[in-house]
């Protein structure tokens, strides 16, 4: 089987994919949560007859500056606010219950803008760092490779292929964000690390199984046949690695509650993107990096 044959069909692929959500990202940014951005969220628990504009009406004759306000279903209001202190919170809640003794407040969280910068500014750091961990790790685990190849380009391919895969979750919950309102929170983040993990760790399999195939094969086998014959060996053990997850992930997304949703729908975006990429991006990357060479 000669995975390798469309290798530039493969990266081309890759880029189309990318292109939407990184003109989204360009365009509309992501739709932060208070968790970033600051401020107040409130949620309220309502009979089906009353609609949203009755409580936030009472938030504007406080002189609370709305963000946002929406019905999550028949019978919760979230309303979003700059933020909130507890007593003004308390005070628009007993006129709440003058206009409609059956509403009722479900939670009420309120994060401050310098806390919401400090966790954004952690957020960046931590994949900055992760990423740079990552490289110089798998240049140091494959220090050995045999000359001409460099394990630095090893690291650098599959860094390309985890950061495709990072943009890939960024780009999409862009689009979610603008048209469907799906906000992006801590949760997120532990969300995005994750597929790096997962996308990495696949990646090492394949390229560790080039490594010792350029011990074992025979001499006067090119570096692409080298690798081609590496993914195919490796090639049942990484789907099955991969649909396993995706199957718990599946289930976790369709009978898990509402408040993991997101969660698990970047973990499922980020583990099909990575054990795509794994197989027709990192390696293809790395082929047409190594092409020129021929070992002697």
């Amino acid at each position: 089987m000669n995975i390798l044959k469309y290798k530039i069909g493969y990266l081309i692929f890759s880029l189309i994919v990318l292109i939407p959500g990184i003109v989204s990202l360009l365009v509309f940014g992501l739709n932060l949560s208070i968790d970033f951005a600051g401020g107040s969220l409130v949620k309220y628990s309502v009979p089906k007859e009353v609609v949203a504009d009755v409580i936030s009406s009472v938030y504007k004759g406080n002189d609370v500056v709305l963000e946002g306000v929406s019905k999550e279903n028949d019978t919760t209001v979230v309303i979003r606010t700059k933020p909130l202190d507890v007593h003004l919170n308390s005070k628009i809640n007993d006129e709440l219950k003058k206009v409609n003794k059956d509403i009722s407040q479900v939670s009420f969280e309120t994060v401050g803008p310098v806390v919401g910068k400090e966790t954004t500014k952690n957020a960046f750091v931590s994949l900055f760092w992760a990423s740079l961990g990552i490289l110089l790790y798998i240049a140091y685990a494959f220090r050995n490779i045999p000359s001409p190849y460099s394990s630095l380009k090893f690291g650098a391919s599959a860094i390309i292929a985890m950061l495709h895969d990072a943009f890939l979750v960024l780009g999409i919950f862009s689009i979610l964000g603008h048209f469907a309102h799906v906000e992006v929170d801590a949760l997120f983040i532990t969300a995005v690390l994750t597929v790096i993990g997962f996308s990495v760790h696949d990646t090492i399999v394949v390229f560790d199984r080039i490594r010792e195939n350029l011990n074992k094969l025979p001499k006067s086998w090119q570096f692409e046949t080298i690798a081609n014959y590496s993914l195919v060996e490796t090639l049942n053990r990484s789907l099955a690695t991969s649909l396993t997850v995706i199957f718990t992930l599946l289930a976790l997304y369709i009978l898990g509650g509402s408040s993991i949703k997101n969660f698990v729908l970047a973990l499922l975006i980020g583990i099909v993107s990575g054990a795509y990429s794994s197989i027709f991006t990192a390696t293809p990357i790395l082929v047409l990096w190594e092409s020129k060479k021929t070992r002697k």
